[in-house]
Order: structure tokens, then C-alpha cells, then sequence
């Protein structure tokens, strides 16, 4: 069994946010958690649950693999 490396799982949480005009209150109020987590989500030091992930693309108007991305893989560097 290899040894597990410390991901971070990246995001484009905040472009989606800006493209829907919403200020991170308005992405937490809609997806029902607190301003804090969206800005941890955001800021990568907090991953969110499935279920989060999943109501935050859609209120986002996306999909979790649109909106999540592992940063040492090819399809984060879009």
C-alpha cells in the first residue's frame, strides 16, 4: 500500500460565484451552510462533503467535476 499524499482539492468556486453575481453569502445562504465555509471552500482549506460539492454546482450552474479539480492532474490546468 502507498504512502497517501496531502491533496488539496482545487476549485473554481470563485469564477463560477462571479459569473452568477453572487457575493459568498448569497452562494451559503442558497446551499444552506455559513459565508465562512463557501470562503474556506474557496480558499482550499476546507473540502466539502458529496453533498455539498453537488449543491454547489448546481446553484452554480455546473458540474462537480466543472467546479473541483485535483491540481497535479492534467484536467485542472484548463
Amino acid at each position: 500500500m502507498s504512502p497517501q499524499r496531502n491533496t488539496r482539492l482545487g476549485n473554481r468556486m470563485k469564477e463560477n460565484r462571479a459569473r452568477q453575481n453572487l457575493t459568498q453569502q448569497q452562494l451559503a445562504e442558497r446551499v444552506g451552510v455559513t459565508r465562512k465555509t463557501i470562503n474556506t471552500v474557496e480558499n482550499a482549506v476546507f473540502i466539502p462533503s458529496t453533498v455539498l460539492a453537488l449543491k454547489l454546482a448546481a446553484v452554480l450552474g455546473t458540474t462537480v467535476e466543472g467546479l473541483f479539480f485535483l491540481p497535479d492532474t492534467t484536467e485542472g490546468k484548463k
